[in-house]
């Protein structure tokens, strides 16, 4: 990484996030509400812990979980910051899915190095979890680990699950951990979709929660420690936003977008990605290896009777238009794809999940070559083998949506008693 490692300036006009003389106590792990703030953007935890003179760091040896998205408002790298700060003491770094320089495809990682900005060592988290990780932690000698990654909010992304492996590892190790909180690009008014099923956990969803979550890292921080953790939670501080709301989306943030992974080039991307990053567990092609991954699906061979079939479905928020690509790299690379654009008009209407499902079922139904992997990742992927079978059994869309109601329902309860934002 080679961002400039220029001082804290511009930070003076932020508020601090972690507590005031008199206030009362918060719940463990909750930060009280700050105070409003001088600017109308949204204020990341980041900002929030520097312009407090980063307090709960004082005095400790640091590790930090970030990627490229760890960045400040004038797209300064955290690592560079801290770094370069004398009241910080940062000794290693920690790199997720895709690696802390985000170079890797889907489903791999960068190697074990030295950043060559920092001269810091650098460990790779993705595939590793427990006592490894634990060992990881120990063997790097710090005391606090910090997390900062731009989520896109779907539970199959696998950073979420980096945050739950890392609160784990930590918790083994006796190390605490600290969340750095950033905005849910695609909002939070709601969580929509199936909730896992344990015997279905694996990288892309370690615990029960819904598909579209919609709820920040630091909520899922709390929600993990406190549901999933207990039996030995970890000491865990969060560090919150301020000027964000559940209606928000990206766009409104004033926030500059770093693409979480190669694949999601941009906010519209995350906001297609949890409905169409389904066909991941299909033949056809999620896009990859186009210039809109996520927002085109298709085949060889497929024409435009899917896309008026999906149109038809009269799913609000979306339309669905015949498009015909060819993949650079992925499924069908270099082979010209017909199938279907998505065009979300209407972002608060939106509910990606159903999309995604009316897609598989008219992808069946109008394409006689439509097939599932024979691994049966879509079980992977949804948290259960039901939307496959009933997929296969002809349901339509309210028909797979209404199977997962009960579970959604369970989830939104438990998701409300951690939710840090109006």
């Amino acid at each position: 990484m080679t961002l400039s490692r220029r001082g804290l300036l511009g930070l003076a006009g932020t508020t601090g996030a972690l507590g005031a003389i008199g206030a009362a106590a918060p719940p463990p792990g909750r930060e009280p509400t700050p105070p409003a703030g001088s600017t109308d953007r949204v204020c990341t935890g980041f900002e929030q812990l520097a312009a407090d003179g980063y307090e709960v760091l004082a005095g400790q040896r640091i590790g930090v979980v970030t990627n490229p998205t760890g960045i400040t408002a004038d797209a300064r790298h955290l690592v560079d910051v801290l770094h370069a700060d004398p009241r910080v003491d940062l000794v290693a770094v920690f790199g997720p899915e895709h690696g802390f320089r985000g170079t890797a495809q889907a489903g791999d990682s960068e190697a074990a190095g030295h950043d060559p900005a920092t001269g810091l060592p650098v460990y790779d988290t993705y595939a590793t979890s427990g006592q490894k990780l634990a060992d990881a932690f120990t063997a790097a000698r710090i005391d606090t680990l910090v997390f900062d990654i731009q989520d896109v909010g779907a539970r199959f992304y696998t950073y979420v699950w980096t945050l739950y492996d890392c609160m784990r590892a930590a918790a083994l190790a006796g190390k605490a951990v600290v969340v750095l909180d950033r905005p849910n690009p695609v909002g939070g008014r709601r969580a929509v979709g199936p909730v896992l099923e344990r015997s279905y956990a694996s990288g892309v969803g370690r615990e029960p929660i819904a598909l579209v979550h919609g709820m920040t890292v630091a909520e899922l921080a709390l929600l993990f420690n406190a549901e999933f953790l207990s039996a030995q939670p970890v000491q865990l501080r969060t560090v919150r936003m301020t000027g964000w709301r559940r209606d928000s989306f990206f766009g409104t943030t004033g926030l500059p977008w770093v693409p979480p992974s190669p694949n999601v080039p941009t906010p519209d991307t995350a906001l297609a990605y949890a409905g169409t990053c389904l066909f991941e567990g299909t033949n056809l092609s999620e896009g990859r290896g186009t210039t809109t991954p996520f927002e085109v699906v298709g085949a060889e061979g497929v024409d435009r009777r899917w896309a008026e079939a999906a149109e038809a479905l009269g799913l609000p928020g979306v339309w669905f238009r015949e498009a015909y690509f060819t993949p650079t790299f992925s499924k069908y690379a270099g082979k010209v794809c017909g199938g279907v654009r998505l065009i979300v008009h209407d972002r608060a209407a939106f509910d990606p999940v159903r999309a995604g499902i009316g897609l598989l079922v008219t992808a069946k139904r109008t394409w006689n070559g439509f097939a599932w992997r024979t691994d049966h990742w879509i079980d992977r992927l949804t948290g259960s083998d039901r939307v496959r079978r009933l997929v296969d059994a002809g349901a339509g869309v309210e028909e797979i949506a209404g199977d997962w109601a009960t579970g959604l329902a369970r989830f939104a309860t438990v998701r409300e008693r951690y939710l840090l934002y109006p």
